[in-house]
């Protein structure tokens, strides 16, 4: 099967201060049962979760949660198990519960929520202003939000080139969310700085507008670390090389390596969904880290794709490899 390609040109809105990607088809891409990007497989991720759960409990306690693209539903039932009321609304979702619907949120759905849990879905999509005031509109214009998303400034930070995807059309700042909202309860950063948060009053949801000029620059630098991890794997010589992170990080970094002439030697993940599968356009075998270990050799090289996993991965391959991060810092 060929997968589907498509260009990203990020261009910044001077009168919202948004960054997004001109070039997005939304045609291109279809987000159903075959969807797959579970990230509770790791300890360190539901560590994550955990801290998500603690803000909603704060802020949303004893009220009725809906959580619009809720995935699989890992979330939503350890927010049950919390004893939170909670539905959900993903069309990737593949469990039994009566209280998901398995379809995308369309204007015009009506809605019946104290509060909307809103995490890693307005990246996704391509008019964030125009989905907000829909649901806004759909929950009778009432209730609180919690939004979660990738943190863009961290990504120019850590050089992060393997960040930027055609699955984000959107690339968002904190300072975005505090001019979307009138009534901002909380906001931050969570995941090492990864992601931003911002729990907001759907009332309050207004159209940012740019008081003084934000105009953003991509760093001269941001694509280096191509070039270092080419020369790199270059200098080892005779090791074997291969990512571990199975999402769309290594999606794009095994793009990369290979436009560069260099044949990496696989791909890891620990989800058992994703073992046994191909990356889109590289065609990087997926193998769990078992498989992987009867084939690398001990000091070959593994491409940490986040390194908020380093540890664990460490842990999981028992120090075996040489382990190395992509992003800067």
């Amino acid at each position: 099967m060929t997968s589907a390609t498509g260009d990203v040109v990020l261009v910044q809105d001077q009168r919202t201060g948004l960054v997004f990607n001109a070039a997005y088809d939304a045609s291109r891409l279809r987000y159903d049962g075959d969807y797959q990007n579970e990230q509770a497989c790791s300890p360190i991720f539901r560590e994550h979760l955990e801290k998500v759960a603690s803000i909603i409990g704060v802020h949303f306690d004893g009220q009725r949660l809906l959580e619009v693209g809720c995935g699989k539903g890992y979330f939503l039932q350890h927010l049950r198990r919390l004893n939170h009321e909670v539905s959900g609304l993903d069309p990737a979702y593949e469990g039994d519960s009566g209280d998901v619907i398995k379809a995308s949120f369309e204007p015009g759905m009506r809605l019946s929520a104290d509060a909307v849990i809103l995490r890693h879905v307005l990246e996704h999509i391509a008019d964030p202003l125009t989905f907000l005031a829909a649901i806004a509109e759909a929950n009778g214009g009432r209730g609180s939000i919690y939004i979660e998303v990738p943190c863009f400034e961290w990504i120019l930070e850590r050089r992060a080139w393997f960040d930027i995807f055609y699955e984000h059309v959107n690339y968002f700042r904190l300072a975005d969310f505090w001019r979307m909202f009138g009534h901002v309860l909380e906001s931050g950063h969570v995941f090492g700085g990864q992601y931003l948060y911002v729990v907001a009053d759907l009332a309050s949801l207004r159209r940012p507008e740019v008081v003084s000029p934000d105009r953003l620059a991509m760093p001269a630098d941001f694509l280096s670390g191509i070039d270092r991890t080419v020369a790199m794997i270059r200098d080892c010589g005779d090791k074997q090389n291969a990512l571990w992170g199975a999402a769309s990080k290594g999606v794009i970094f095994s793009i990369y390596m290979q436009r560069a002439g260099i044949a990496m030697d696989g791909a890891i993940d620990i989800n058992p969904v994703k073992q046994g599968r191909f990356l889109a356009c590289s065609g990087l075998r997926i193998s769990s880290p078992a498989e992987a270990s009867c084939r690398l050799k001990a000091c070959d090289n593994v491409f940490v794709m986040n390194s908020n996993y380093l540890d664990e991965i460490v842990s999981q391959s028992e120090g075996r490899y040489t382990y190395c991060t992509v992003e800067h810092g």
